[in-house]
């Protein structure tokens, strides 16, 4: 036996050596549990061991490092920021401070012109005209009806080229008549058709452009903002003296905003938010109701130009019952918030939103006097997003940034980044709502496809010098998704118009920025996707 098999020694020799053991041959081995064999594993579990320690110790040290590294680079933004900050500070105080030393000389007035003998006829002095003022002249040598003295207005500004689609689609109302070949110009904004065609209009013939005074709807629209806050007071103050109006307001309330936040995107399946439309109209239809008891209120306050009673509105009293304008208003704001909250990040969204806000609107239960309460969503829109309103200004001061609508957080303003995305979403959602098309249906367009052609002819007459980010941001945002609406309405003026706000607006920045770039680069997508060639 002794010759025939191996010693423990001489065993033990040969496992270490060979590392061709199967595990077969480990487990049939007779030194798996020898002492040495054990002293083997522990050596080799040990040095495995230290192998993983050291590794893990490799890797905390690099952790260390980067997290050093990453405090580091933080530290430094922080400083970079804080003397960009520093310095654009400086830089305005500087030019705040030549303003105020500057001077300029007034030159003494000149001396009145001696008074002219009055025309006379057959030996007698003529009466004096209403008015001294000439009357306008026309571009086609016609001479326009004289303003009397009495009634100033402000001056006005030419209205958009009417719309390629039926009448019907604005608001059915009668439009003026005008020639096939006439040049239309809005703000800057011109329809090109007659040179498209090869025809040259007849100076003799054509119309004139149809002019439409200015009305002071931002004043008037800050004034039905700050109405619909003491609105919200006055129902507030209401609910403390009626249980049943303070119970079913709150729920009202909650339900709205809930319907309007459910608004999902089509994408061409109809009656997808049929649902929460319905619930929208059943609450407001139990406002004007008045179950609850709440006090009338004059709509008046919250519409931009006084309404005299038309024959056959639903509504034509002095009065309608507060809970239904407190309703109406809260309808807006969510409205709003879906925009800003939404629509910012998928624009796309903001599509529902403004079928629901338009078709609730235009609803002629929802009307008083006739036409729609959509004054009160449009106070809104002025406050948070000026730019749609005409307003400019400069994004690097307190003053300038108030007047673009720059929204404010406990005090502060908000990151560029995300004033950016609200901008985005109130331009989409504003597009949404005046580019529908009431063609095919009997209710009355409260907010025509005209006011978005205005809104855009305001943001793109802006001076070179004062062509701001914020403006950029809103104008892709009415455009992107938007432009082939835009097409079907105006035709070849709104390809004129494309052309305007996407080539020749932002080619007038005085810089280059992102938001600039972006509607070039619009520009450029379309022709790719659409075939839309603008430049």
């Amino acid at each position: 036996m002794t010759g025939s098999s191996p010693s423990r020694g001489q065993s033990y020799h040969w496992a270490t050596t060979s590392p061709q053991r199967t595990v077969l041959e480990e487990i049939l081995s007779d030194d798996r549990n020898s002492e040495a064999r054990h002293r083997f594993l522990l050596e080799a579990a040990k040095r495995e061991h230290e192998r993983v320690r050291e590794e893990a110790e490799r890797v905390y040290r690099e952790q260390l490092q980067k997290e050093e590294r990453q405090r580091l680079l933080d530290a430094r933004r922080k400083e970079e920021e804080r003397i960009r900050l520093e310095e654009e500070l400086a830089a305005d105080r500087a030019r705040l401070n030549a303003l105020k030393a500057k001077k300029i000389e007034i030159p003494p007035p000149l001396p009145e012109p001696e008074p002219s003998a009055p025309p006379t006829v057959n030996g007698k002095a003529s009466a004096p005209a209403l008015s001294e003022k000439p009357a306008p002249v026309q571009s086609n040598g016609a001479t326009a009806k004289s303003v009397p003295a009495s009634k100033p207005s402000a001056p006005p500004i030419p209205s958009p080229p009417q719309s390629q689609a039926p009448a019907t689609a604005l608001n059915k109302a009668p439009e003026p008549e005008k020639p096939a070949n006439s040049v239309l110009s809005v703000n800057g904004l011109v329809n090109r058709t007659s040179r498209v065609a090869g025809a040259t209009p007849d100076a003799g013939t054509s119309l004139p452009v149809p002019q439409q005074p200015i009305q002071a709807r931002p004043d008037r629209y800050a004034e039905i903002h700050k109405n619909l806050k003491m609105l919200r007071k006055f129902m507030a103050d209401q609910a403390k003296t009626n249980p049943a109006l303070k119970g079913r307001m709150g729920d009202m309330r909650r339900e709205i905003r809930k319907s309007v936040g459910q608004l999902t995107v089509t994408q061409g399946v109809a009656g997808v938010n049929k649902v929460q439309q319905q619930n929208i109209f059943k609450l407001l239809r139990e406002a004007l109701s008045n179950q609850v008891q709440s006090q009338l209120m004059d709509p008046s306050n919250f519409v931009l130009e006084p309404r005299n009673p038309v024959e056959g509105a639903a509504h034509n009293e002095p009065a309608l019952p507060s809970i239904f304008l407190y309703l109406i208003n809260i309808f807006a704001k969510a409205a709003i918030s879906q925009f800003i909250n939404e629509s910012g990040a998928r624009p796309e969204t903001a599509d529902p939103v403004g079928v629901c806000v338009v078709a609730t609107l235009s609803e002629p239960d929802f009307l008083w006097r006739g036409v729609s309460l959509i004054d009160i969503l449009l106070a809104k829109f002025r406050i948070v997003c000026p730019v749609l309103f005409g307003y400019r200004g400069n994004e690097k001061t307190e003053q300038g940034r108030q007047r673009l609508g720059w929204w404010k957080d406990s005090g502060r303003w908000v990151p560029e980044q995300q004033h950016m995305d609200r901008m985005t979403g109130l331009g989409a959602g504003f597009a949404a709502i005046s580019l529908r098309n009431f063609a095919m249906s009997k209710k009355t367009n409260p907010y025509p496809p005209r006011e978005y052609w205005a809104a855009m002819a305001r943001i793109v007459n802006t001076p070179a010098a004062e062509i701001s980010n914020t403006q950029c941001v809103v104008l892709k945002a009415m455009v992107e998704g938007y432009e082939q609406k835009f097409i079907e309405f105006y035709g070849t003026a709104a390809v004129e118009a494309l052309r305007t706000a996407l080539i020749e607006f932002p080619a007038r920045a005085p810089q280059k920025s992102a938001a600039v770039n972006s509607l070039e680069v619009l520009a450029r997508s379309l022709k790719r996707d659409t075939g839309l060639v603008l430049g």
